[in-house]
């Protein structure tokens, strides 16, 4: 076997390329924009590497074919955060060959261990963690948009190799078609109506005011957690942009309190349904494509992306309103059946019973492991 660092145009295509092979009788695997990926190692594009570094190598066999694939990070605003400085392993992918699957993971931690890491974190983004995080070991079902998706031989790989778990991430599933249980709806309604509330969607054209108020409720909601490090301007800005083109304005919410922002759900429309028709590419054929599915298919799903509220108004039902504001828009359309509420770490107590209060049931789990260099 050997081994490719990725250098040039040509190997930055063989490593988009080749989940296209390894998942081509796979009826599940629904492929990622080719564009989103690449903007990920495009220093142009993800502002991580304004305080990070990124390396990729791939794995051919004895006949030049490339089978596997890996990206290694450092993220030096978290990596020190942790006992032991910590870098990030993602976007694996092998055949069913332990050997080769250990060659890429030694080669990706050879590399963090020469810029002072002493553990690793994996599969993980190099980017912010909703999307492209965690590796699926249940719920082998389409992926949605920014999921991680792979074969079920993978979690068996990591175990091997040494990899132990750090935490999972949850997403359940709400049936629209059901009525959501009377007493949540009770609570959502109840606090819609107190004066001092006051419930917004988003408005594109008013886009600096809803980032800053993005800004300012995610820092302040997950500041507690763990590792926790406040997002980036640039990064909500290059997240927005990657969404535009399948953002619906009236799915997104925030809730303010005497005008001050406390709470946020963003929900986008689970394109991936149309999106497996253009196999990644949205060159212009793919945009055709994309256009024509977009007016004869249905999408039938949404997938809630980020909820969150600042810690002095959690447990005061605010959450529990946006749902139900997102509620109140989508169910008169007569198009959605289903809700996926993704995700949730297990460490999250106060959302998964926020999740269990809505009726949803667990769909899928993606793990993160943590292994430590010997």
């Amino acid at each position: 076997m050997n081994l490719i660092e990725v250098a040039n145009w040509k190997q930055a295509r063989d490593f988009i390329d080749l989940p296209k092979r390894l998942y081509k009788n796979d009826p599940h695997w629904i492929c990622p924009l080719d564009s989103d990926v690449e903007a990920i190692f495009d220093p142009s594009h993800n502002v991580f590497f304004s305080h990070g570094l990124c390396n990729r190598w791939l794995l051919a066999d004895k006949n030049g074919l490339i089978i596997g694939r890996i990206a290694a990070f450092i993220n030096y605003e978290k990596s020190h955060k942790n006992p032991q400085p910590t870098g990030g392993v993602g976007f694996f992918e092998c055949i069913q060959d332990q050997n080769a699957a250990f060659l890429l993971l030694d080669t990706a931690k050879a590399w963090l261990k020469s810029k002072g890491m002493e553990a690793m974190d994996g599969p993980i983004n190099f980017g912010e963690n909703d999307k492209y995080w965690g590796l699926l070991i249940h719920g082998f079902k389409p992926p949605s948009l920014g999921m991680n998706y792979n074969p079920p031989y993978y979690k068996e790989f990591f175990e091997s190799y040494g990899f132990t778990k750090l935490y999972d991430q949850l997403t359940n599933f709400l049936d629209a078609t059901t009525p959501l249980p009377e007493r949540f709806t009770k609570i959502a309604d109840w606090v819609m109506k107190k004066p001092d509330y006051t419930f917004r969607h988003f408005d594109k054209s008013k886009f600096d005011q809803y980032a800053a108020d993005f800004r300012e409720i995610y820092n302040d909601a997950w500041s507690n957690f763990e590792n926790f490090t406040p997002i980036e301007m640039g990064t909500i800005k290059e997240s927005f942009r990657q969404m535009k083109a399948i953002m619906d304005e009236r799915i997104i919410w925030f809730a303010y309190y005497k005008n001050e922002p406390i709470a946020v759900v963003l929900c986008l429309p689970d394109v991936n349904q149309i999106l497996k028709h253009v196999h990644g590419k949205l060159n212009l054929w793919g945009k055709l494509k994309f256009l024509w599915y977009s007016k004869t298919q249905r999408v039938e799903r949404l997938r809630i992306i980020i909820m969150g509220c600042k810690k002095k108004f959690q447990n005061h039902g605010i959450e529990s309103a946006l749902i139900r504001c997102l509620q109140l828009e989508v169910l008169p359309r007569n198009t959605i059946t289903g809700v996926e509420l993704a995700w949730v770490g297990d460490f999250n107590d106060k959302m998964i019973a926020l999740h269990e209060a809505t009726g949803a049931k667990q769909d899928k789990i993606h793990r993160t492991y943590r292994y430590i260099f010997k």
